[in-house]
C-alpha cells in the first residue's frame, strides 16, 4: 500500500506521436534515423549512433518491415554504440536497421481515464473498450524515489476486512509483504478481497500489475473485477507470457507509475500488488543474457 506523501522531480515522455500510437505503431513525422542495428541477440540489440547518445533508459524506435519496434537503452558500450532491450518481438530486426531516438524515457498512461482499463507495458489498452484519450496525460516509469524526510515515520495498520489475516498476519500502510501459495488455492480470490477493502475501507485506487500472466488469466481476473464491481478504482498492467522478456520486465515499473499518479498528484491511498515475483525476475534473467 502506497502512503500519500513524497516528491518527486519531473521527466521527459516520448514525443506525442508514439503517445498517441502506444508508441509501437509507425510514427509519422519521426525524427531522421540517427542510428543503426549492429546485432541482434533475442531482445537484446546493439545500436551504433550518430551524434550524442541517448541517456540510459531513454527509448528508442527501431525500424521494422511492420512496425516500429519500442526499446529502451540500457547500457553505453562505448562512445558511439548502446545496448537496447526491446519491448516487442524483434523477428524481422536486421544488421543496419534504422534507429530513431524521439526523446525521453518511457512513460505510461496516468489519471482517471486509465481507470477500469487493462493496459500494456506500453500503455495500449488490452481490454475491449475504447482508445485512451489522445490528450491523457503520461508519467515516466524511472523516478527518483521519494526522500526520507517525506515519508510517515509512524506504522498504521491496512484493514482488509479479514479477521485471521488482520490478526496473524496484519499488513502495514506502506510497506511490503508477500502471498505464497500454489496454483487454484484462492490467491486471485484474497487479491479481490484486498482490492475490495481498499475501496470500500480506504476510498482507494488499486493497480495490478500482471507479469508473465497467461492471456486467458488476464480476462478472467478483468471479468472477476467487473463483476464484483471494483473494476471502476482498478487499473491492470500485464506483460503476457507471449509477450517479449524486456516487456514483462517492466511491468512493475509501469504500474508503480500508475500508482504513484494517484498518490501524488491526487492525493489518494494505493493498493500496488504484482503477480508474480517469479517471473519478474526470470524476465530479468533472460534480457541479462
Amino acid at each position: 500500500m502506497l502512503d500519500q506523501g513524497g516528491k518527486f522531480r519531473l521527466g521527459r515522455a516520448i514525443g506525442n506521436d508514439a503517445r498517441q500510437r502506444g508508441a509501437s505503431d509507425p510514427v509519422d513525422g519521426a525524427p531522421a534515423p540517427q542510428g543503426r542495428v549492429t546485432a541482434v541477440r533475442g531482445a537484446v540489440l546493439d545500436v551504433r549512433i550518430e551524434g550524442a547518445l541517448p541517456a540510459i533508459h531513454d527509448a528508442v524506435l527501431i525500424d521494422s518491415l511492420d512496425e516500429n519496434i519500442l526499446a529502451e537503452v540500457h547500457a553505453h558500450l562505448d562512445a558511439h554504440h548502446v545496448r537496447v532491450i526491446a519491448l516487442a518481438p524483434t523477428e524481422g530486426v536486421t544488421r543496419g536497421a534504422s534507429v530513431r531516438l524521439p526523446g525521453g524515457p518511457l512513460s505510461m498512461p496516468v489519471g482517471a481515464a486509465v481507470l477500469g482499463r487493462l493496459l500494456d507495458v506500453r500503455g495500449a489498452v488490452g481490454d475491449d473498450g475504447p482508445p485512451l484519450p489522445v490528450d491523457v496525460p503520461r508519467r515516466p516509469i524511472h523516478r527518483s524515489a521519494p526522500p526520507l524526510a517525506t515519508q510517515k515515520a509512524g506504522v498504521e495498520v491496512f484493514s482488509t476486512g479479514i479477521k485471521i489475516l488482520d490478526l496473524l498476519a496484519p499488513l502495514a500502510q506502506g510497506g511490503k509483504s508477500a502471498m505464497f501459495g500454489g496454483a487454484g488455492v484462492g490467491k486471485t480470490v484474497l487479491v479481490t478481497e484486498l482490492i475490495h477493502a481498499m475501496v470500500s475501507g480506504y476510498d482507494g485506487i488499486s493497480v495490478f500489475a500482471g507479469v508473465g500472466e497467461r492471456s486467458r488469466e488476464g480476462h478472467e481476473m478483468l471479468n472477476e473485477m467487473r463483476a464484483s464491481g471494483v473494476l471502476d478504482r482498478t487499473v491492470l498492467v500485464f506483460g503476457q507470457m507471449n509477450e517479449p522478456p524486456g516487456a514483462r520486465w517492466r511491468v512493475p515499473l509501469a504500474a508503480l507509475s500508475v500508482a504513484e499518479h494517484f498518490r501524488d498528484a491526487e492525493g489518494r491511498n494505493v493498493l500496488l500488488l504484482m503477480d508474480n515475483v517469479f517471473r519478474f525476475v526470470q524476465a530479468g534473467a533472460e534480457v541479462s543474457g
